[in-house]
């Protein structure tokens, strides 16, 4: 990809993960566990738990790509390989938190993907807030996803071809 591609890459991957970050951040600020449980049995509590903590996973991991993509828009010298390590992290850290959190208190389901439904699906039925930040989020990291789809596998085999180039 040239220089400019992923200079611009860079500079919407960045405005597109600020809204999110704002979102999830009022989200965590605004609630606590007691309010969110509201069934207080063992599931819901697990459920929410879980929930809580893949929020503050996704929040820093977010938190870490956006800093690095400014870190990496502000050189005065762009630097190509910096900034596709910063979108290949931001990739696997990020958007694979979002669509894989560890907790798996919601995954995506495909089959909706196109039906103009949520495509997001909740492993216990949460409150509205929980519904909402989530569903609000999904489009960003839907979005970031398709943008940098590359990452996904390219970007490391064309670091392996380049490697094995330098060592031949």
């Amino acid at each position: 990809m040239s220089a400019a591609n992923v200079q611009k890459t860079c500079e919407s991957t960045r405005e597109k993960l600020k809204p999110a970050i704002d979102r999830i951040e009022q989200f965590l600020n605004e609630n606590a566990l007691p309010e969110l449980d509201q069934n207080q049995t063992e599931e819901s509590s697990a459920f929410y738990k879980g929930f809580l903590s893949d929020l503050r996973h996704l929040l820093v991991f977010s938190e870490v790509s956006y800093e690095k993509l400014g870190v990496v828009l502000r050189r005065a010298n762009f630097d190509v390989d910096f900034a596709e390590k910063a979108l290949y992290n931001t990739y696997h850290q990020s958007i694979n938190s979002f669509f894989y959190p560890k907790n798996e208190c919601y995954s995506e389901d495909g089959r909706y993907a196109y039906t103009g439904q949520d495509a997001i699906r909740f492993r216990d039925k949460p409150i509205r807030a929980v519904r909402d930040v989530i569903l609000e989020i999904s489009k960003t990291y839907e979005e970031l996803r398709d943008d940098l789809a590359f990452y996904e596998s390219d970007y490391l085999t064309q670091r392996r071809m380049q490697n094995q180039r330098n060592h031949a």
